[in-house]
């Protein structure tokens, strides 16, 4: 088996885990579990607690310790038994627990899966640039394949989603050993705990234009996994209006168009930078976001079903044009000496501290608008479309930025 096809298979099933359960948890643990708003936005922030040390942490050990294709294995396979011991546990604190120690064990394996496929591509000659990209794809790919699978074999709303994703996890940790190796890096060449966590990439808060940037990360970092969090026990709540509807039976299947637009929008992202500059595009993703809730609110799996399904397909451009784009213009206006640490400081922003309070936040929105256990999605979606809108007004009036079309490099 070449290289590239065992990287595929790597990157394939890192995101397998993940998609086995990330959309439909939540509305297990409503639905079937009869957990709050406010329980489910908990467990799910359990991602962006992790996220803010956790990644440092598993780095520095792989970078001066351990091989990280060992670091790798062993983390994935520890989140895969928690994960099924997750699928035993029916009570809030014991799962939020275990949840918490699957976070601190997963997220890390985000980057460690990257560092593993990077270091193999260039020991072997290839232009990591041209080669990754249609490698990672694959992830995506498997990340759609699991929802696929957990929806068709009817298990959005049971605990066989979590062995699904648990035994592809153990998989994929055995897997990991097999892949080349990533020794440990001379001390001199290994990143230091400030470093990795993005610490000293606080000297940019003192731009003025850097420091906006950040903080309106973090406040839209807050609407990136309220769908995810909460898109499956709304279609569930429709199951007696619409109890064949498409959206009803394969919630799974609708809700992944989202990561298959994903995918394309993508590919437009040097274009739309190029043309009109970050402050444009991250623009544009906010009021993406404010369409996708607003289509949420007013759409349903019947006769709205289309108004649902386009709100999928803005998904892709409300994530991306953020995600990446932002991504993309950290690398571009920070010192290559603290490059690293400032794409580690826009994780912490993001999937760190926006992700931790939007969970938080967006259950007690869920259970505000709940009354006898009945939940007023209208009310709820359109509270986030406003959130979003608020951000979409404030963000071009403080963000000073002008665009020069040459700066931008396809």
């Amino acid at each position: 088996m070449g290289l590239k096809t065992r990287l595929i298979a790597m990157n394939f099933l890192q995101f397998f885990v993940w998609g086995a359960w990330l959309i439909s948890l939540g509305g297990y643990m409503i639905v079937t579990l009869n957990f709050t708003g406010v329980q489910v936005g908990s467990i799910f922030s359990t991602m962006g607690v992790a996220s803010l040390f956790m990644p440092a942490i598993m780095g520095i050990i792989s970078d001066r310790f351990f091989n990280a294709e060992r670091v790798l294995g062993v983390c994935h396979i520890f989140a895969a038994l928690l994960l099924l011991a997750a699928s035993k546990i029916t009570d809030y604190p014991t799962l939020y627990i275990i949840m918490l120690f699957n976070s601190m064990l997963y997220m890390p394996t985000i980057a460690l899966a990257n560092t593993v496929s990077y270091n193999a591509l260039e020991r072997k000659g290839f232009n990591i640039v041209k080669s990754f990209p249609p490698i990672r794809v694959w992830g995506t790919i498997g990340f759609i394949a699991a929802m696929w699978i957990v929806d068709f074999l009817g298990w959005t709303k049971n605990a066989n989603q979590l062995y699904v994703a648990g035994g592809a996890g153990i998989l994929l940790g055995l897997y990991a050993f097999t892949m080349p190796k990533r020794p440990p890096l001379k001390i001199r060449d290994a990143r230091s705990l400030a470093n990795s966590v993005g610490l000293d990439a606080f000297v940019l808060f003192r731009n003025k234009k850097m420091a906006v940037f950040f903080t309106v990360s973090m406040f839209l970092g807050a609407a990136l996994q309220i769908t995810n969090l909460f898109g499956g026990a709304f279609l569930d709540d429709f199951k007696t209006m619409y109890p064949h509807s498409f959206g009803v039976q394969h919630p799974n299947l609708l809700l992944s168009i989202s990561q298959i637009s994903e995918t394309l929008f993508i590919l437009t992202i040097p274009f739309f930078l190029q043309k009109f500059g970050i402050k444009k595009v991250m623009l544009l993703s906010i009021f993406a976001w404010v369409l996708r809730f607003s289509l949420f609110g007013i759409g349903n799996p019947g006769n709205g079903l289309y108004l649902l399904v386009f709100s999928m397909i803005v998904y892709g451009m409300a994530f991306d044009f953020f995600n990446i784009s932002g991504s993309l213009f950290v690398e571009r206006e920070s010192d290559p000496k603290i490059r690293a640490s400032a794409q580690g400081l826009f994780m912490i922003m993001t999937n760190g501290l926006g992700a931790f309070f939007g969970g938080i936040l967006s259950g007690w929105v869920v259970d505000y608008f709940t009354t006898n256990g009945v939940r007023d999605w209208q009310s709820i979606w359109f509270s986030f479309s406003g959130y979003a809108l608020v951000l979409a007004v404030i963000f071009p009036i403080i963000f000073k930025y002008k665009h020069i079309k040459e700066d931008i490099v396809e």
